[in-house]
This record gives structure tokens, C-alpha cells and sequence, in this order.
């Protein structure tokens, strides 16, 4: 066991059974995103919970803005943890962002992984006419990056409710935000332009490993269009959308999120 890694990254294990369960968080983020849902696996799983390097309690000193210059640096992380533990037949579940970084890990490294599960997935944010719809004209990410440059504090109380999308609870927006704003503000500006300016498109009929994609129903970061999409160019993938709203219905709908990964776990 690679002791350097797991410091590295903060990683956290909990769980009686064998299988080994992998949560990836998304960006802006940490682990403590999945408290809602990682819990539920526990009796039949070996769960594992990090951050990537620059999020959450990983150790900032290991970050190196070359390796980090895509998401290929990120899917990295997670096989360094999995090659760490010792990790096979892993079942790993990605959000957001993750969900592509997870789809880059397995393609690299297929016999490691069991399932995955892609929350919210998204391979280009960038609208691309005619044929693709990704939700965003380049020139609104440009702004928004610009406003992270300006203000970083005001762009995360701008963004957390447009992500989260549920404004009859407002804690999960505050909750967002101050993850948001807990991030240091020069890796944060990375990574968002990695996530936003990444296309994954090409990347999406290489999975060999079979995948669950979960869609919310009103998404405006990834629009039900976007996840049939992912469906359509990602071999044996099942597609389910969701009741939840927003972009983060592991923290907003945490019982259907469980339901839903359970009923597909159950059936494969």
C-alpha cells in the first residue's frame, strides 16, 4: 500500500464487504459531498472516498498545474488510489466533471474497473452547430471565467444556485457556495477551465466498461439532451432520469440517487 498516495489525496475508507465502491466528486467540491449516499454502500461494500489533488483536505503541495492542464491529470488520481489500495473489479461512481474523468480512467485502465456509475455527465459544455448542444456559447464560459478572475466570491454566489437549481432549500445552495469558495481560488480557476473547455466526445465509444448514466430532469450545466447523448455514443451504458432537478442530485435527492445506482448494482 502506497501510504504517500492516500495522504496525497485524503483518502477515506469505511464499509464491511469486498467489492470495492470508488465516489468521485465534481468540481468545486470534496468527499464530503457523498455523506448523503456513500453510507448506504457501506454493509456490501469496501467504500473509498478522496479528493483530488487542489480539492478538499488533499495536500496542495502535490499539485503541479502541467499534470492537472486536463482531465487525463485527474483520471490519474484515481488510478494512483486504485493501484494504492490494490483496488479490482471496482464499481466507481462519478459526478459531474468526474463522470468524465472516470470514463478516461477505465479506458486506460479497463480491468480495474466493474461498473461505473456517470452523475450528470457531460463531454463538451460547448455548444458545437449544428449537431451538438452542450448548454453554453463559448463566449459565456469566457465571462464566467472572467468573473472567477474579478470576483471570485461573487461568481461561486452566482453560480451555486443556478448548479444546485433547488431554491425551496436553500442550505444546499449555501452549502455549494462555501464549498466553492473553500477552494483555492487559483486551482479553482484551473480546473473550471478544464472542465468547461474539455470535449470528451471522441473519448465517449471507447468504455468498454458497462455504465449507468444518471440524468436529472432540469439540469442547466448538463441538459436531458446532453445525457442522451452520453447514452447514444457510450456502449452498454443504461440511461435513467431522474425526478431530482438541478446538478447535484446526490446532495439534493440522495434516496433516489441510492435507488437508482442500487436497482442497476442489483441487475448487472
Amino acid at each position: 500500500m502506497n501510504s504517500s498516495i492516500l495522504v496525497r489525496n485524503n483518502v477515506m475508507l469505511m464499509g464491511q464487504g469486498s467489492r470495492p465502491m470508488l465516489f468521485a466528486h465534481g468540481f468545486g467540491c470534496d468527499q464530503n459531498m457523498w455523506r448523503f449516499v456513500a453510507p448506504s454502500f457501506a454493509k456490501d461494500h469496501r467504500v473509498v472516498l478522496f479528493d483530488y489533488v487542489g480539492s478538499g483536505r488533499s495536500d496542495l503541495r502535490a499539485y503541479n498545474p502541467e499534470r492537472y492542464s486536463n482531465l487525463n491529470g485527474y483520471a490519474q488520481d484515481i488510478l494512483d488510489i486504485c493501484a494504492a489500495l490494490d483496488l479490482k473489479d471496482v464499481i466507481l461512481v462519478g459526478h459531474s466533471v468526474s463522470a468524465m474523468i472516470a470514463l478516461l480512467a477505465a479506458v486506460k485502465e479497463p480491468q480495474r474497473f466493474h461498473r461505473l456509475v456517470l452523475v450528470c455527465p457531460s463531454p463538451r459544455y460547448v455548444n458545437d452547430a449544428p449537431d451538438y448542444v452542450g448548454g453554453f456559447d463559448r463566449k459565456d464560459l469566457e465571462e464566467l471565467l472572467d468573473t472567477m478572475d474579478r470576483n471570485y466570491i461573487g461568481w461561486a454566489s452566482f453560480l451555486a444556485p443556478l448548479v444546485m437549481r433547488n431554491p425551496d432549500r436553500p442550505w444546499l445552495t449555501s452549502e455549494l457556495n462555501e464549498s466553492f469558495c473553500s477552494t483555492d481560488p487559483i486551482i479553482a480557476r484551473r480546473f473550471a477551465e478544464v472542465t468547461f473547455f474539455a470535449d470528451n466526445r471522441r473519448d465517449l465509444p471507447k468504455l468498454t466498461v458497462p455504465s449507468l448514466i444518471l440524468q436529472c430532469s432540469d439540469d442547466l450545466l448538463a441538459p436531458v439532451s446532453v445525457g442522451e447523448y452520453v447514452h447514444r455514443h457510450v456502449p452498454r451504458s443504461t440511461l435513467r432520469i431522474m425526478r431530482a432537478t438541478g446538478h447535484c442530485p446526490h446532495m439534493s435527492e440522495p434516496e433516489e440517487t441510492t435507488g437508482l445506482i442500487k436497482e442497476y448494482l442489483c441487475s448487472a
